[in-house]
């Protein structure tokens, strides 16, 4: 009787062992992951139908959209704010750092960016920046704010300022005339 109460507490423990996810590694190539961590803030999951699962809420980029102004349709953010290209960038290569980045605020995205109210998605994109933060580009552009101007507020049009000229964007995806 003793004999089968041990076997009967051994069967016991290891069926809760197993149960609770807890298993060793055997050493002989299986490897097992530990559980999960649970989380209170929702993570986004690769799926073969896109980059979050649906569960997880999904990254939202920076929303770029084209209002008029006094050089004609431009490109604004969401709120207002005029958004600018820099001639000294050839290419979608930011150039504008540090104190050039403080006047010029790059304009960035956490997201695939997204366009409204007259802006080509197609020429909408990003470009990772050497501090790592990711920028947005129109027309390969890299695109940014006046640190100084409200919103609907077009100050900076045509001035030459950090070794090139900072000129609003068009829809069509070139600069205004100067």
């Amino acid at each position: 009787m003793t004999r089968s109460l041990a076997a009967l507490t051994c069967l016991v423990a290891l069926v809760a062992l197993v149960g609770c996810g807890a298993a060793e590694p055997s050493g002989l190539g299986d490897e097992v992951s530990p559980p999960p961590q649970r989380s209170t803030t929702p993570t986004p999951t690769p799926s073969p139908s896109g980059p979050t699962s649906p569960t997880a809420e999904p990254r939202t980029g920076t929303t770029i959209i084209a209002a008029d102004s006094e050089y004609g349709p431009m490109l604004y953010a969401a709120d207002g704010q005029p958004i600018y290209l820099f001639t000294a960038e050839p290419g979608r290569l930011p150039a504008c750092y540090d104190a050039c980045a403080e006047d010029w605020p790059p304009v960035l995205t956490d997201g695939r960016p997204l366009g409204a109210k007259g802006v080509r998605a197609d020429l909408l994109g990003s470009t990772r920046r050497s501090d790592g933060l990711v920028q947005v580009t129109y027309a390969g552009h890299p695109l940014y704010h006046y640190a100084h101007e409200g919103p609907y507020e077009v100050l900076c049009h045509d001035v030459e300022e950090y070794g090139g000229t900072w000129l609003v964007v068009r829809p069509g995806g070139t600069a205004a005339a100067t």
